[in-house]
């Protein structure tokens, strides 16, 4: 094994930076470009966090734009955020490094009962990012209540869920997704 460190910055190799130098120029245009900025650092953190629901936020948005209708909640795995959000500039390259997998926008449906069975196992978890829900945990992990709009949850109605296609197959122990009554996946809507 070989420690990467910054002693390798001191002297580098001068026909490796050259080799580099196009491929590092041409992901730097794409990684580099101000697309907004912070107005305080947002970190991610259970229950819930600022910027956890601030993703969540943006997939209930997106799915929003296009269907034509707002899911009611949306959902953003804790395990798929991997970095803060700085304050200051935002750049297209930080956006992956909080988000680095070639995850897709998922939209899925949900009896009540499944939803609240899925909130169960999210609050089993102690929280995930949350958009359009308000649950009640206990310490010990246990859903004590939960709301979709501010209303209790019928166990008969249909509830759209905007979350990534990761967690829209049942995975990182929210198996109630394996419930759904269908699963859409616009096209071009890797995030």
């Amino acid at each position: 094994r070989v420690l990467m460190s910054a002693v390798y910055d001191r002297n580098p190799d001068p026909q490796a930076v050259s080799l580099l130098r196009p491929y590092k120029e041409k992901v730097d245009s794409i990684m580099c470009p101000v697309i907004g900025h912070a107005q305080e650092k947002l970190t991610a953190y259970r229950p819930e966090s600022p910027l956890s629901n601030l993703i969540a936020d943006l997939l209930r948005e997106s799915a929003g734009r296009r269907l034509g209708v707002k899911p009611e909640v949306g959902i953003m795995n804790m395990g798929g955020i991997r970095n803060i959000m700085n304050r200051g500039a935002i750049t297209i390259g930080e956006v992956y490094e909080i988000c680095p997998f070639q995850n897709a926008l998922a939209i899925v449906t949900l009896r009540g009962d499944a939803l609240l069975e899925l909130f169960g196992q999210i609050a089993a978890l102690h929280g995930e990012g949350l958009s359009g829900a308000k649950l009640v945990i206990s310490k010990e992990g246990k859903l004590l209540s939960a709301r979709v709009d501010d209303q209790p949850i019928d166990p008969g109605k249909e509830y759209r869920v905007a979350t990534i296609d990761y967690v829209a197959a049942g995975n990182d122990h929210m198996e109630a997704f394996k419930k759904a009554v269908r699963t859409v996946e616009p096209e071009n809507s890797v995030l």
